[in-house]
């Protein structure tokens, strides 16, 4: 497949998505994250993509620790706005997906000043200097239950002055690039029309089993010239593991429909002498719009397995194969330019 170098940002086409080592469903020793995070930067990513959300900091502060030895130039690091972390009694946490988290529970703010304190507080915890990219976390339905409960949130955004927030950092150089990191294509396509993005994190969107960003988005991205990464390219593990018994999809138990379509998708790849997980990887980064894809990991062997699958040299024919069997021909993404 055609390599690039993450667009004008030069984030790498592969990256790390770090929510993973935030002690997503099990706990992980510092250790065996700062394992994780090295495996990556050995196997040539340099961008990593974290937030104040993934563990409750526990992520930021991983990342920041097995960051700091390495020179600050030789990375791209994003982490994201919209939720501050408050102490709480310990039990009280309401952590969701992590466990084994700080004493802190997660509060909304899309204010300026929730923004800048977001901002701040994320330096501290990653011990950095600088952070390249920030992204508004999930102002979308996905989080907020309904359309209408997040178009209220991007309403905060705009009217409480948390984009302002976003703009100055950008103006003053204090970050390169500011957008939202979401898992919904709608949120994305009303800052287009109400901001002036650089960059959005879109997690699950358009991969092999939902590819809902092209038929409006990525075109309206590739037009005017803003960057997509994106996130959860296995759709939160089915995509990797394939249709067995307690795969997950977005976040939770793969249904048999999906796992149907996941069976479809495994025996176009076999018969390609292709894996699934190989696949899934580097699909995304067909779409122009496309600069960079950033799946997780908790283990080395993870990062490691990852950076394998993207390398791998896939036959053009399983494309056409996934397009007329697979019902990728609603997406119809082109092989992007060098």
């Amino acid at each position: 497949m055609t390599r690039r170098e993450g667009g004008a940002l030069g984030l790498g086409a592969l990256g790390f998505g770090a929510a993973p080592i935030g002690n997503m469903l099990r706990a992980l020793t510092d250790a065996e994250t700062d394992a994780t995070v090295q495996a990556a930067w050995s196997a040539g990513v340099r961008y990593f993509d974290t937030a104040p959300l993934y563990g409750h900091g526990l992520s930021e502060r991983r990342v920041g620790a097995a960051l700091r030895r390495r020179p600050r130039n030789a990375f791209m690091l994003s982490s994201k706005v919209g939720r501050l972390l408050d102490p709480c009694t310990p039990g009280d946490q309401d952590a969701g997906i992590y466990v084994d988290v700080p004493a802190v529970k997660a509060r909304f703010d899309y204010s300026y000043d929730g923004v800048m304190r977001s901002f701040e507080d994320s330096l501290a915890r990653l011990g950095m200097d600088r952070i390249d990219i920030l992204y508004v976390h999930d102002i979308d339905a996905h989080t907020h239950r309904s359309d209408a409960a997040a178009e209220v949130r991007i309403h905060e955004l705009m009217d409480l002055g948390g984009w302002r927030a976003l703009d100055e950092l950008r103006s003053a150089g204090d970050v390169c690039a500011i957008g939202a990191g979401v898992n919904a294509c709608r949120p994305c396509e009303r800052l287009l029309a109400l901001a002036d993005p650089d960059i959005f994190l879109l997690a699950g969107r358009f991969t092999l089993l939902d590819r809902s960003a092209a038929a409006r988005l990525l075109p309206a991205c590739e037009a005017r010239g803003v960057s997509v990464v994106i996130g959860g390219p296995y759709n939160s593990g089915v995509l990797a593991t394939g249709a067995v018994p307690g795969a997950r999809y977005d976040y939770a138990p793969a249904s048999e429909t999906v796992l149907a379509k996941v069976r479809t998708l495994e025996a176009i790849c076999a018969r390609h002498d292709v894996r699934l997980a190989d696949a899934a990887l580097q699909f995304p980064l067909r779409h122009p719009a496309v600069v960079s894809v950033i799946p997780g990991g908790q283990t080395a062997a993870e990062v490691q397995r990852n950076a394998a699958g993207f390398q791998a040299l896939l036959p053009a024919d399983l494309w056409t194969a996934l397009e007329c069997e697979g019902g990728l021909a609603d997406a119809a993404p082109q092989p992007a330019k060098a």
